[in-house]
């Protein structure tokens, strides 16, 4: 609008600006739609209506789309400070807080005008004479943390400890213990250092060995496993802040804070005002490792990585403890099916067109955003290009994009996600694909999950003679690891006689021999026979023993393959298996198809006759019942709960208690038709369940089972295969060549009419996890990018010298076209 001022044009306009409220979100520090930030060339801008930051190359869409002209511009230009400085050591386990880690960023400095579009006219900020709406918006968004931060804060803390639950009515024994303040030692061994004071009997033990034969005897554990006294204290944490003291709980299984530590450490004469500090508390021994973190053993031995960049190199930042996220979106965007549905087939103008209001929380927005960050090069270059500065090639490093808004939108469905815990990769990758195929539910052709999809059909061969076969969809093969197939049990057997050896002696292990298991017998582990115990025999009118066995109904053209490295032992406690994997390069997966109905088979007849379901179901289990009335529940009512829910289980049967206590027919005897007085299942859910590839009979079996709940209902039907066998089964014909519905569309879903063709897959990714269980630890990609090896570590990306292919967690393969 030319021949107007400056200023009179932004009064105009004051209309569309806003003042910031407490609930709305501000976005400043990253563009909605790219990972520009008012780091970048164009510097971001502020939507003064609408509180969303666009880059310099996007504010005209957003200035289109809503009409919303004036804008805060944000630019930060680096400061030139001197490096000569000493590091300071991290006292606290965060990042870019005080005290934590020191991310050794730059300063800048920030400067702030107003704009308004379209003709980008600019107006100084501050300034007196700006319209008092404009200084008090800006004002309210300068001080606003923004919501980015808020929501995914670059830190990572230690948990806060929870109080325990046997601190305030624990028990002390009065059997004349007085701990001395200093000269401790265990009672059981010889150790002076990790010793832990049980808060019961005052025994003083040392702490867990750890698994290269340093730390303690495992004296204190054994205490508590012989008697069960809960709390114990690590002596040398004892200060006059009793706040800073490590109180461990071996119930509860972590570091908790006991309320009335001062009283129970005065009864065995501690006066904790005069003693000093000497030991580690778990969380600094936490931060230790972390610092002194054995990376070599997925970062190929410690040998100099040479960083590579530019489209398709583009490492990712770790949001605090998110390399779970980062190494499996590296994977999944190195498919041709994802960069095609959300790089080359759709750019960042178009997802943002059909956006809602809120680019921020849509996934397709958001999933192209983070498709153009990694694939398009842009924010795939050298630190040193950045600011001007040299810096020699093998030292060369990028700084990587955050994907926070993805983790956001990701997650909003899912409380663990969204928390800055460690996840389980496998379970992110799961719960990614589902969101995927849910947001592009009405129109299955396009959405890129489908390319992992695959059928799964197993046969169950009754003793009578007669089988059933069941179907269902899956994204990754889950197998077993059969350590009795290791090819090196004989170095085993050594190695396990040198270790008792040395741990008798009280010296450490300086190398351990894992097993090694070829690949070819963990599939073999899937296919092998397998017993079920307790089957319900549809033609024998009994429960019998009969043998599953499993095969390929069609064949994706992403093959994702999960080692079952993390078992439960005795008592629940979950271990992980320490073993290599010796991964082929190219494998075939032809034996694996699934043969259909044979010639001469027999189907089971199809159902239960009445009268074996009410046999079977209504009797309540007496478990479940024990467990209701033990929280003072009505017998007669829990034994209904139990019936009802189809003795499912605890949580479904308390569910349809509580829902149930006012039923005017719930003092009634419980008669043979209870279950079918039941309300109508959600048709809706039903369909849900069928879209799954369950058949409408199990869907109906498992929604009433759990109470009309579709996650709960997905569980029943996975825990109750003798509910499956009879319902999701394709039992309707002799003739099993058809395709059905469960695996219709997909790749060779034409099941045992395919040809049998070569199955080959090359693997093309790996993503390998340290640490003791999924939710610690640390996960990093390895993808075969144009003919070589390439290690995605977070926000680094190298050429990788030697690839980890027998530590993997998760494998991913190509299918070989042709």
């Amino acid at each position: 609008m030319e021949g107007i001022e400056p200023m009179d044009l932004l009064r105009s306009n004051l209309s569309r600006v806003r003042l910031p409220e407490p609930t709305n979100r501000i976005y400043k520090h990253e563009c909605c739609v790219s990972f520009d930030t008012p780091k970048s060339e164009g510097g971001l801008f502020i939507d003064m209506n609408s509180f969303l930051a666009f880059g310099k190359d996007y504010v005209d869409w957003n200035y289109r789309k809503t009409g919303n002209p004036v804008y805060l511009h944000i630019k930060q230009t680096k400061k030139i400070v001197p490096e000569d400085g000493p590091l300071k050591k991290p006292i606290l386990l965060a990042i870019g807080v005080e005290g934590g880690f020191d991310n050794n960023e730059p300063e800048y400095d920030e400067s702030y005008s107003i704009v308004v579009l379209p003709n980008y006219v600019t107006l100084p900020f501050p300034s007196v004479e700006l319209p008092e709406k404009v200084r008090l918006g800006v004002d309210a968004i300068l001080l606003n943390e923004g919501v980015e931060k808020k929501e995914q804060l670059a830190a990572w803390t230690a948990d806060k400890k929870q109080v325990s639950a046997y601190a305030m009515n624990l028990q002390q024994i009065d059997n004349g213990v007085i701990v001395p303040p200093s000269g401790w030692k265990c009672a059981k061994c010889d150790k002076k250092d990790n010793l832990w004071l049980n808060l019961t009997d005052g025994m003083i033990l040392c702490g867990r060995r750890n698994w290269d034969g340093s730390g303690g005897n495992n004296h204190a554990i054994e205490r508590y496993k012989e008697t069960g006294y809960p709390l114990a204290i690590k002596l040398g944490t004892i200060t006059a802040d009793l706040e800073a003291a490590d109180v461990f709980s071996y119930p509860e299984d972590d570091s908790v804070e006991d309320p009335l530590l001062a009283q129970h450490l005065q009864f065995f004469g501690i006066d904790f005002t005069s003693l000093q500090k000497t030991e580690m508390t778990t969380a600094e021994r936490e931060l230790d490792q972390n610092i002194n973190f054995d990376w070599n053993r997925i970062q190929e031995s410690g040998l100099e990585v040479e960083p590579i960049f530019g489209p398709g190199y583009t490492g990712l930042v770790n949001l605090g403890n998110s390399c779970y996220l980062a190494a499996t979106m590296q994977v999944v965007f190195s498919t041709q099916s994802f960069c095609a549905q959300y790089y080359m087939n759709q750019n960042l103008k178009m997802a943002f067109d059909m956006a809602p209001a809120d680019p921020t929380v849509d996934l397709n927005m958001q999933l192209t955003k983070l498709a153009h960050g990694l694939l398009s090069g842009k924010y795939s270059v050298p630190v040193s290009e950045k600011d001007g500065s040299a810096a020699p090639k093998a030292d060369a490093k990028q700084e990587g994009i955050p994907p926070r808004m993805f983790k956001s939108v990701i997650a909003a469905s899912h409380p663990e996600f969204s928390t800055m815990r460690q996840q389980d990769a496998l379970e992110f990758f799961l719960h990614f694909l589902d969101q995927v195929e849910r947001s592009n539910s009405g129109k299955p052709e396009l959405h890129p999950s489908r390319s992992f999809k695959f059928g799964v059909e197993e046969r169950i061969l009754c003793t009578s003679g007669k089988v059933a076969y069941n179907r269902r969809l899956d994204y990754i093969l889950s197998l077993n690891i059969p350590l009795h197939e290791a090819t090196n049990k004989e170095e085993l057997e050594v190695s396990q006689r040198m270790k008792a050896e040395k741990f008798s002696e009280g010296n450490k292990v300086e190398e351990i021999v894992r097993p090694r298991v070829p690949l070819e017998a963990c599939l073999a582990s899937f296919s092998a026979p397998e017993q079920i115990p307790d089957f319900y025999s549809t033609a024998l009118k009994a429960k019998t023993t009969a043998i599953k066995t499993a095969g390929l109904t069609s064949f994706p053209d992403y093959l994702v393959l999960h080692m079952r490295k993390f078992v439960m032992e005795a008592g629940w406690v979950p271990k992980k298996l320490d073993v290599y994997i010796d991964v082929p390069d190219v494998i075939d997966i032809s034996h694996m198809c699934s043969k259909g109905l044979q010639p001469g088979e027999e189907l089971l007849p199809e159902g239960v006759p009445e009268g074996e379901v009410q046999a079977s179901y209504l009797v309540a289990d007496e478990n479940i019942v024990s467990q209701l009335v033990s929280m003072g529940f009505n017998h007669h009512h829990c034994q209904k709960a139990a019936v009802n829910t189809l003795n499912a289980g605890v949580e479904e049967a308390m569910n349809w208690l509580l829902s149930h206590m006012d039923d005017p027919d719930i003092d009634a005897p419980i008669s043979i038709g209870a279950q079918g007085s039941e309300a109508p299942i959600d048709q809706s859910k039903v369909d849900t369940l069928i879209a799954f590839g369950f058949h409408e009979e199990l869907a109906r079996k498992a929604l009433k089972a759990s109470g009309g709940d579709i996650e709960k209902a997905t569980d029943w039907i996975f825990n109750n295969p003798d509910a499956s066998t009879s319902s999701d089964m394709d039992t309707s014909t002799s003739d099993n060549t058809t395709p059905t519905t469960v695996d219709m569309g997909l790749p060779d879903g034409e099941g045992s009419e395919f040809p049998k063709p070569l199955h080959g897959y090359r693997l093309f990714g790996i993503v390998s996890h340290i640490g003791t269980s999924t939710q610690c630890g640390h996960y990093v990609a390895h993808i075969l990018k144009d003919g070589r090896w390439v290690i995605f570590n977070d926000n680094k990306v190298g050429a990788s010298i030697d690839p980890p292919k027998d530590m993997g967690y998760l494998y991913f393969f190509e299918r070989i076209k042709g």
